[in-house]
């Protein structure tokens, strides 16, 4: 015991062998074992669910605990109420919704600069707050804070333009101008417009989320997510050049356009307003700054609210000194500071609107999406895609109510937000409440916050997401799909906007999953000595090919799409080509596949015409193998000579040989390779049998002792390895049939191993299985199609010991093994 345990120390901390096991039992085809081990359900169901006959009864029942999950799906705010951790988490979000609150105000009084359709305030708040208590209630993700978004405005007011409504307010506008019933008219046709184009993209979105279409989002890669936020960001810092600039100009929106617009804003520089550049610049600086100060609360670390300081502080200067920048003030005066009422929609446009709509939904919900996505992996937790669709659709319902615009996700508000410690969706109800108070009392006070103060706040917060822009490399290195989906995402959506940049990016990411996962890639494995392991050749050394054996293992799935390269690929490795079957072996073919009453029927027959007619012959193969031509052989000859040879004794064991013409000349000088003369055609017709044909003791003989031959051992045996294939579809069953029907036909078994119970099931539901194709060639493991192969072919000369033998002799359980390697 004490020799064990200083033993025991002494191989601490280093290598131990690993442990051996050792397994007796017979082989194992797919038809023996479903026989002997019973299958619960039928393999042609596919594991499909069988209903007794007896029970097919409907039955309502309730039950607390489903009511209670149906509940709190529906509900997401009820799954972190009841588990919110007060003391905690409370201080977090109230700072988190004083931070994001008060730049929601601002916020609100810029949206006429980008749309120049000016909204009252009380419109516009009234919207906001309502758009986030909705996702409140109804939304899954902890840091989503909902409001518009700059570029969807835009588009909704290109949207006005393309359906000839005029600018409702221009630069130099006042609020004389309110007064003039034409232009009152306009104004409230433009309104009624946009929120019929909200509704609308906000219905879209409820019945996509009705139908559970909100899985797509399951598909997109994060790649994708990474390189489309990359780009939006881009476009949310162009879109602030107005405020940074302090010039007008009117958005460019089509392709190229964020080039356009920069090249519009270099020209207008000369025009530019210092103030506000340097305004700017000071509040970048400033929150560059923040980002060495950070609070500590329960050792976690929170940012310091800069934000809010900064338009506190600008606020109470820019009402006490006029700072010579532009605000929000010079508008919001214009307008007409009065509630507005829903009205009912406007349908004469519908059918212009409706794929606007549309894509704004698209837009909308991927944009929400992609944001909560990015979250909730930082903070390790899960978002439904399908109820985030119905949240945002419901956002964009009550947005529509107040003549609102299209929202999504504020991304500076939710940066915000997620930056200053917020933990659950109680910031966002906070947030929304002070923004509404504040606004509707001390609303004007924030007019006079210049414009390029705010325009800081926002470029500020997305240049996180400009970051993304160091995983390139990364992305080279590690996986080059991932980094063409990158570049071809971020390009599509730069040059191409958000709505048709994310659908040329979503065709080529499925388009690309499509290619890698049908994309056929085939290895040729070896033994591994002293092991029933088997591994590929060309990266192990110590793999061995098994003589008279070619293991072939397919790594992914078998389809109409990469069948053929299976194919080429398999005959390539065999070194023989498929030659097109002429006309007299086709009717050979069709011949031996029909019953006797078929062939024996007459040409004229009578029958009648409600008689089912009857299935087309089934040809098993439509093309032959032959040997190939290769342009250093020394015969001119490329077909296959097919020397036969049999074992004398009580086992008889047939043997193909796969030679060219030149090399069965030199094994044996006497044997005739060219074509038969009529003269001597009837004497060598016995010993001249077709490919395929059957042969006994009298077919050629080979003396061994008078004419030594140093061929190569050919190959009796393919198997393929299945073990990573998930399915085969109904074009490739029928290829593989073909070719395992062509390769018996030259006398080549195939054997398949590692086959998935699925594919299977699938094999008897494409008729694959005949007289040659059987269950018989379907083994469990690798190993077991490997002994069985060598069972069933072994040399004329050598006696192999039996399985029995094998499993039970230690000295001949290695030899046999070195043998195999």
């Amino acid at each position: 015991q004490k020799e064990k345990t200083a033993l025991d120390n002494d191989t601490v901390g280093t290598y131990r062998q690993p442990a051996a096991y050792r397994v007796q039992r017979e082989m194992q085809t797919e038809e023996h074992f479903q026989a002997y081990f019973e299958r619960k359900l039928s393999s042609t169901l596919g594991g499909a669910l069988q209903i007794p006959r007896e029970n097919r009864q409907l039955q309502c029942s309730f039950s607390w605990g489903r009511f209670r999950k149906i509940t709190l799906k529906m509900f997401p705010v009820l799954n972190w109420l009841f588990s919110y951790r007060f003391r905690e988490w409370f201080l977090r979000d109230l700072h988190a919704g004083l931070s994001v609150g008060m730049f929601q105000i601002p916020q609100g009084l810029l949206g006429v600069w980008l749309t120049r359709l000016p909204l009252p305030n009380i419109n516009g708040f009234l919207s906001a707050f309502c758009c986030s208590m909705t996702y409140v209630i109804f939304g899954t993700s902890h840091h989503i804070s909902v409001g518009s978004f700059s570029i969807l405005n835009v588009v909704v007011t290109n949207i006005l333009k393309s359906l000839n409504f005029n600018q409702t307010l221009s630069s130099n506008g006042s609020l004389d101008n309110f007064s003039d019933p034409a232009f009152m008219k306009d104004y409230m046709e433009a309104l009624t417009l946009t929120a019929s184009i909200t509704l609308l993209t906000g219905i879209i979105q409820l019945l996509l989320g009705c139908f559970c279409l909100g899985f797509v989002t399951t598909y997109v890669p994060k790649t994708l997510i990474d390189a489309y936020l990359t780009a939006a960001a881009l476009h949310v810092i162009v879109s602030q050049f107005t405020f940074i600039f302090d010039v007008m100009l009117d958005f460019y929106k089509g392709p190229l356009d964020i080039f356009y617009n920069l090249f519009h804003f270099f020209l207008a520089l000369p025009k530019a307003n210092a103030t506000s550049i340097l305004l700017f610049l000071l509040s970048m600086v400033a929150q560059r700054l923040n980002t060495s100060i950070m609070i500590t609360y329960k050792h976690s670390p929170i940012a310091f609210p800069m934000e809010l300081l900064l338009i506190i502080t600008v606020t109470i200067i820019s009402n006490r000194i006029h700072l010579h920048a532009e605000s929000s003030s010079a508008v919001v005066s214009m307008i007409p500071q009065r509630f507005l009422p829903p009205t009912p929609l406007d349908l004469s446009n519908l059918s212009k609107i409706i794929l606007h709509a549309f894509s704004l939904a698209i837009v909308s919900y991927f944009l929400l999406v992609f944001v909560g996505e990015r979250y909730a992996s930082l903070h390790n937790y899960n978002i439904a895609s399908n109820q985030e669709l119905i949240a945002v659709g419901l956002c964009n319902i009550c947005s529509s109510f107040f003549k609102s615009f299209v929202v999504s996700c504020a991304i500076p508000g939710t940066v915000i937000q997620e930056k200053t410690g917020g933990r659950t969706q109680l910031a966002a109800a906070i947030g929304a409440s002070m923004m509404l108070v504040i606004a509707l009392k001390l609303g004007h006070f924030f007019q006079m916050i210049p414009n390029g103060i705010l325009a800081a706040i926002v470029v500020f917060n997305v240049l996180p997401f400009l970051e993304k822009f160091l995983d390139i490399p990364i992305l080279w290195r590690q996986d080059k799909y991932h980094f063409v989906i990158w570049l071809v995402t971020f390009a599509a959506v730069l040059c191409l906007g958000l709505d048709v940049g994310l659908a040329i990016a979503m065709g080529f990411t499925f388009f690309i999953i499509t290619i890698r996962s049908h994309r056929m890639k085939m290895v040729v494995l070896g033994q591994i000595p002293n092991m029933n392991i088997y591994r590929s050749l060309s990266v192990y050394r110590a793999a061995r090919e098994i003589e008279g054996i070619k293991i072939f293992q397919c790594c992914s799935s078998i389809s109409f799409a990469n069948m053929n390269h299976f194919k080429t690929y398999l005959l390539h490795k065999m070194d023989v080509k498929a030659v097109p079957l002429d006309e007299s072996e086709m009717r050979a073919l069709i011949s031996l596949n029909l019953s006797d009453t078929a062939v024996e029927r007459k040409d004229l027959k009578c029958s009648c015409v409600c008689d089912p007619p009857l299935p087309p012959p089934r040809i098993p193969y439509t093309e032959k193998l032959v040997k190939r031509c290769h342009a250093d052989s020394d015969s001119s000859s490329s077909s296959v000579n097919l020397v036969h040879w049999s074992k004398y004794g009580d086992k008889l064991s047939s043997r193909t040989l796969l030679v060219g013409a030149a090399d069965a000349q030199r094994a044996s000088p006497g044997f005739n390779t060219g074509c038969r003369t009529e003269k001597n055609e009837d004497e060598g017709r016995g010993a001249c049998p077709s490919p395929g044909s059957a042969i006994d003791n009298s077919s050629v003989q080979l003396d061994r002792l008078e004419q030594p031959m140093y061929l190569p051992r050919p190959v009796h045996t393919i198997i393929l390895d299945f073990s990573m294939v998930q399915f085969v579809d109904l074009i490739g069953s029928e290829l593989l049939r073909q070719i395992i029907h062509m390769f018996h036909n030259i006398g080549v078994t195939v054997l398949i191993a590692g086959c998935h119970s699925s594919v299977i099931a699938d094999f008897e539901k494409n008729d694959f299985f005949d007289s040659c194709v059987t269950k018989e060639m379907f083994f469990l493991t690798l190993h077991d199609a490997v002994l069985a192969a060598l069972d069933k072919h072994q040399k004329p000369d050598e006696l192999e010991p039996t399985v029995e033998e094998f499993a039970e002799e230690p000295l001949a359980e290695q030899q046999k093994v070195e043998y195999l390697a």
